[in-house]
């Protein structure tokens, strides 16, 4: 009996293992003045250090012009003053003059040519930061909650999710190299050709891994969606450690059933000084046992979904070194970002201000860029970065309150009633024209496609409605569209999939709707379900809730 041929790894997976450094031809790339892009082989690489190569795709029709996409690394999207306005002075010297919020906590430079590529990830180094890691088969930006502490143990879980940030970064010195020394390695030097990170191996991980630090009952990190979760669990006032979950994701691909957006498992309960070792065990979990012959099943929630809680949990066991205690009871109830004027436990002020689609610009009659770089300038402020693509401002002194709400009034940016209900749970990834496999637009249509929205909603009385909606221009999901309560996935130029049904504490994946939804037809296919909502609705039921109970019983018959 011929047994059968062992699966091919993929090329990403060869090229991980013929350069383990990860530093490909990159420094001789940037030193070649002919050259305008990277090989394919090292456009994955580069990744690794925080950037895609990407082209501008409104222009293709005449030429291809190629332009990079930079991704900081900022841990809980905590920037000190100088820190945000080394990303603002950046963003205008190198990038296309805007900041793009992500849904991670992170800030994206776009529009970058290769010439001005040295030069920004050396600005952002001087500053003490990195962008290392920020892409890639790798541990992501670590999330946590970005609301200023009002007591320790919010300061603890700050510090906790630093700590975890930091441990699980790759080793290689081709970063610093590259991008600091200029300097291309050496690719055929023994220690090179042979190096094996001491966490991630020679090949790293299978694809990429993402992590969230959450405070029930607020799960303002979409806590679920992530490959590890640490839930903080606090009895008589003292952080006494977390509940570990796993295998979230949401990236899926258009007609392959075997992709499918996932919520984590509540694994187990860990203390804190387990932290780091769970953390590890978790990623290594990953490494060991992720898809590497398939990149659309490479992700940790595969492993999950297929050997299951109690496997997952005696592997984890084994990797921390100790029996793990059950998980504690929690219970998340709301997401979302506060605005406008806070306390701070300090006796000084946060406010929390709307971005809309997470861009941070300049354009006529709102001003933001430039009224947040005379703030932080002016008064010393840091910078906190939301989950939801919004920001807070953080440290106010209350006797510059005044001083604040007229730089922004003078720029044309509200402190009170900043925008509607609607649009302030609202969120969308940037699509066309810089992402390379957006099927659709997100980011320029997300705030037309409220405009229906909120029409629909006044038609039948409901105007002041919060109803969380996310949009994404493929179905990677990177807005998290899947656990919105009404959530568009791009399919082809101007067509959508709607899926319905989340809820206000993000623990529930929503359910496709309807399929290839033009823009201009998303009135007509909301309204008569608004209508519906307003009349049959219970006391205080959500929008996505009565959804899971009307609409959903109904798809389930009819299949």
């Amino acid at each position: 009996m011929i047994e059968p041929a062992a699966p091919k790894l993929t090329h990403n997976e060869i090229i991980k293992q013929e350069i383990p450094t990860l530093a490909g031809n990159i420094a001789a790339m940037l030193a070649d003045p002919a050259a305008d892009r990277f090989s394919e082989d090292d456009a994955q690489f580069i990744k690794f250090h925080g950037i895609y190569q990407q082209d501008d795709r409104d222009t293709r029709k005449t030429a291809k012009q190629f332009i990079f996409m930079v991704r900081g690394r900022i841990p809980g999207g905590i920037l000190s003053r100088d820190l945000y306005l080394t990303y603002d002075r950046l963003a205008t010297q190198y990038a296309n003059n805007t900041l793009r919020i992500t849904s991670r906590q992170s800030f994206q430079f776009h529009g970058i040519v290769k010439q001005g590529l040295g030069p920004l990830m050396r600005g952002i180094n001087d500053a003490l930061s990195t962008t290392l890691a920020a892409c890639g088969d790798v541990n992501r930006n670590v999330m946590a909650s970005p609301t200023p502490p009002q007591d320790e143990v919010g300061v603890l879980i700050q510090e906790d999710a630093k700590l975890v940030s930091d441990s699980l970064l790759p080793t290689t010195q081709a970063y610093h190299s590259i991008w600091v020394d200029g300097v291309q390695l050496n690719l055929q030097d023994e220690a090179n050709k042979n190096f094996v990170d001491p966490l991630y191996g020679k090949t790293y991980l299978p694809r990429k891994f993402k992590i969230a630090f959450a405070v029930p009952p607020v799960n303002d990190v979409d806590i679920f969606t992530n490959d590890l979760g640490f839930a903080a669990i606090v009895e008589n006032g003292k952080l006494t450690g977390y509940n570990l979950l796993a295998g979230g994701g949401l990236g899926m691909s258009h007609g392959n059933a075997d992709t499918f957006p996932r919520v984590g498992d509540t694994i187990a309960f860990i203390t804190r000084d387990q932290l780091v070792a769970a953390a590890k065990g978790v990623l290594t979990i990953h490494r060991d046992f992720g898809d590497r012959t398939n990149r659309k099943h490479a992700r940790l929630k595969y492993v999950l979904a297929e050997r299951g809680v109690a496997w997952f949990r005696a592997e984890l066991e084994q990797r921390v070194g100790a029996k793990l205690a059950d998980a504690k009871p929690i219970h998340f109830t709301k997401q979302g970002d506060v605005f406008g004027w806070n306390k701070q436990s300090d006796g000084n002020l946060f406010l929390g201000l709307y971005v809309e689609t997470g861009r941070i610009k300049d354009k006529e009659g709102y001003r933001l860029k430039s009224a947040l770089r005379q703030i932080v300038t002016d008064f010393g402020l840091e910078v906190r970065l939301t989950p939801s693509q919004n920001l807070l401002l953080t440290g106010i002194k209350p006797a510059d309150q005044a001083a604040i709400t007229k730089i922004l009034a003078d720029n044309g940016i509200p402190v009170e009633k900043q925008t509607s209900a609607l649009r302030r749970a609202s969120m969308a990834c940037p699509a066309m024209p810089t992402c390379g496999l957006a099927l659709a637009e997100s980011e320029r249509m997300l705030p037309g496609m409220m405009g229906q929205i909120e029409q629909a909603l006044a038609a039948t009385g409901l105007q002041d409605e919060e109803i969380i909606v996310r949009s994404t221009g493929c179905p990677n999901g990177c807005a998290r569209p899947y656990m919105a309560e009404i959530g568009f996935v791009g399919k082809a130029p101007n067509k959508y999939q709607i899926y319905l049904g989340g809820n206000e504490g993000c623990t529930r994946l929503n359910r496709l709707y309807k399929e290839g939804v033009k823009t201009e037809e998303v009135l007509g296919l909301l309204t008569p379900l608004f209508q519906r909502y307003a009349a049959e609705r219970t006391s205080g039921e959500r929008f996505g809730d009565w959804v899971a109970r009307t609409i959903w019983p109904l798809t389930a018959a009819a299949n």
